[in-house]
């Protein structure tokens, strides 16, 4: 036994190191195989979706951040020249025609003149000028603020004072899309008051330009994208009977028309917004689109009614295709094609650069 492991286990180690070794050598000098496999092809393509026209429901509200503010000052002009004769109301509370003052006017009438027949000698006898009384009546409701003394001589429209309504309005600014939205919107909106009283309907909806300086349209805490420019604005009366105070913030939302069973598409599948659009119809799935000219009626936001041009089950592209500058089959960037075309007589692509590119 002590001959086996003086002379057989240290020949049998060494042996056992030597493949060892002699592998190692042979792996190096061989190195590892980097061939790669066969080169992967695709097998995928991008397809564009379609879908089909369906018919559905859309109600057009808009929702427009605004603030609660007093009502301007209503002015009392004068409707007569002459002078401030008698003052009957004053920093008082009334009622819309109530009369606040008098203005007396002075109308010269010519003399009267009598001639003697036997001695040719004339009489001039001065005639009392010709008064008018002119009332003047409030415009409105409200506290009157009289800004002439009596006696004072006024002109027609100057301003003779004031009335203060002491009423509450909504107001609120349009961007250009919400202003399309609303055209023709009017009468009443609901008005929700940060921290006040449940919604309620404000009366007397009015819809026009932005005022000057107006700025950006946009809800708090908007942030990363800049806000859209305020093209409009809107107006709506508090009721006397909700309690309110000028600078709270509120929202007004207006419903400018509710469709049912009406045809409806998304939105990203309609090139326009506001009544003319485009979509791109796809007869079967291995025809190209072709674009198609429709007229758009009510919109949520999300998707928009088609009141002519489309039907139902018809099948159109979900997204409308990014305009490359290339449309029916012609590139309106190169117009060599359109001078070789000419050149050739080729009717066909002459007729498509005309539809295409020239209008």
């Amino acid at each position: 036994m002590g001959a086996v492991r003086q002379y057989v286990f240290p020949t049998v180690r060494i042996v056992i190191w030597a493949v060892i070794a002699a592998a190692l050598v042979a792996l190096a000098l061989k190195g590892a195989e980097l061939d790669p496999p066969d080169a992967l092809e695709p097998t995928g393509e991008i397809t564009e979706s379609v879908i089909p026209v369906e018919k559905g429901s859309v109600t057009n509200a808009v929702t427009v951040p605004a603030s609660v503010v007093t009502d301007p000052p209503v002015e009392i002009k004068a409707t007569a020249d002459g002078v401030v004769a008698e003052i009957q109301v004053d920093d008082a509370k009334v009622d819309k025609d109530v009369r606040v003052l008098w203005i007396k006017s002075e109308e010269p009438v010519e003399p009267v003149v009598e001639v003697d027949e036997k001695t040719g000698e004339e009489t001039v006898t001065e005639q009392e000028p010709k008064v008018t009384w002119t009332s003047i009546l409030t415009p409105a409701a409200g506290t009157v603020d009289v800004t002439v003394l009596k006696d004072q001589a006024v002109t027609v429209g100057e301003t003779i004072g004031t009335v203060d309504p002491g009423t509450l309005s909504v107001s609120g600014t349009l961007t250009a899309d919400q202003q399309y939205r609303l055209v023709g919107a009017k009468g009443t909106a609901e008005v929700t008051l940060k921290g006040g009283p449940a919604p309620f309907t404000c009366t007397g909806l009015t819809i026009g330009e932005a005022p000057a300086g107006a700025g950006t349209a946009g809800g708090e805490g908007e942030m990363a994208e800049a806000p859209e420019a305020a093209t409009g604005a809107v107006l709506c009366a508090i009721p006397p009977k909700v309690k309110a105070f000028s600078g709270l913030g509120a929202e007004i939302e207006i419903t400018n028309g509710n469709a049912k069973d009406v045809v409806v598409v998304p939105i990203s599948a309609v090139l326009g917004t506001s009544q003319t659009g485009k979509v791109w119809t796809v007869a079967k799935e291995s025809a190209e689109p072709k674009q198609r000219d429709v007229t758009l009626g009510l919109t949520d936001g999300l998707q928009v009614e088609i009141t002519k041009g489309l039907k139902a089950g018809e099948k159109i592209l979900e997204f409308t295709p990014i305009d490359d500058g290339t449309e029916g089959g012609v590139d309106c960037g190169d117009m060599s094609a359109y001078d070789q075309a000419s050149m050739e007589g080729d009717m066909e692509t002459i007729q498509a650069f005309e539809e295409e590119c020239f209008g």
